[in-house]
């Protein structure tokens, strides 16, 4: 299936029917009163969080959805049915926006809560309404009211406990493929992460979630590379696990590595350098003993001048210092309530 993350739509609330021109027609009753009811409300179009949705793909080939508009009313005071509200499924996480003004309209996080997106139309008022001591039989009615309408963007925001951040194959598929179950993409080649994954770790009395985000690499937060499309799915999580390649080209140093996803991260609108970090330096079984023992002792050095307080060194690959990670990991997110929100 794919994965769609934004989505740009048209919605139309309904208008509100309109009210009625009638006059009571009775037997022995020749001048009868007026009758005539009011007009039904127009529907609203409102969204509601499914869990069972990950995705916008419902959005990809719709783009105007209309709500129904509201019934006329009729004789002997009778009203016209409000329409039924359009309730449209979306992923929880999703934020809602004007597109226009690329203001927030909604933040659709809460899986019980209905969002209002556009209101549809009051019904008009039949001329019933209208009758007075002066006007004992009026003949006027009016329209409903229209609904609105407005052009809205759905974007969808990963929601997790930990995000996996680092440069393209620096193993972060391969992490989440070995401790959770999700089956992530693993290949050879950049970029093999196109969509975020999520895998959920199962303790003995809880569970957490990890995200694994598309590789960034320089210039990410301005849209390079796969850039800001995927960025933002690092906002929601509560913790980042910065992955650094302890195997890379002589071009991308750990240092190197460390300095520009920092950099990108603080680039990025939102500064997600604010979010608690951690160091996960991976492929340790590829290494040399002697330049494993040099870099274990001057990378926490070098790191903590970024205020980072844990190192990590694993092999993703072999498993080798995943536990004591995945240990760590399970009691940080048991005592830190992170706003996801």
């Amino acid at each position: 299936m794919n994965f769609i993350d934004e989505a740009f739509l048209e919605v139309r609330a309904g208008n509100g029917g309109a009210g009625s021109v009638s006059f009571r027609r009775e037997k022995f009753i020749p001048f009868g009163g007026p009758d005539g009811g009011d007009g039904g409300k127009g529907a609203d179009i409102i969204f509601k969080v499914n869990l069972n949705k990950n995705t916008l793909i419902d959005f990809r080939n719709t783009r105007v959805f209309s709500a129904k508009n509201g019934k006329q009313g009729s004789g002997k005071n009778m009203s016209g049915a409000a329409a039924d509200n359009l309730i449209l499924d979306i992923p929880q996480g999703t934020v809602i926006y004007d597109d226009a003004s690329n203001e927030i309209i909604l933040d659709c996080c809460e899986v019980d809560q209905l969002y209002t997106v556009v209101k549809g139309g009051d019904g008009g008022l039949g001329n019933a309404r209208f009758k007075s001591s002066r006007n004992q039989a009026p003949r006027k009615a009016t329209p409903g009211n229209e609904g609105e309408v407005r052009l809205i963007r759905l974007e969808l925001k990963s929601l997790a406990d930990v995000g996996l951040v680092g440069m393209p194959n620096a193993g972060k598929s391969t992490f989440l493929n070995t401790v959770s179950s999700a089956k992530p993409k693993i290949g050879s080649y950049p970029f093999t992460t196109l969509r975020p994954h999520l895998g959920t770790i199962q303790t003995s009395d809880s569970s957490y979630v990890i995200a694994d985000i598309p590789g960034l690499i320089e210039g990410a937060s301005e849209g390079a590379g796969l850039g800001t499309k995927f960025l933002k799915h690092i906002s929601r999580t509560g913790l980042l696990l910065l992955f650094i390649d302890l195997y890379p080209d002589e071009n991308n140093s750990t240092i190197d590595q460390i300095s520009a996803l920092r950099g990108e991260l603080k680039s990025y609108k939102e500064d997600l350098t604010q979010k608690e970090a951690w160091v996960v330096c991976n492929k340790i079984d590829l290494l040399p003993k002697e330049k494993l023992s040099a870099l274990k002792m001057s990378i926490p050095k070098a790191v903590s001048k970024l205020e980072i307080k844990n190192v990590f060194f694993i092999s993703a690959a072999t498993g080798e210092g995943t536990k004591e990670l995945l240990n760590a990991l399970t009691e940080e997110v048991a005592n830190i309530k992170y706003d996801l929100a």
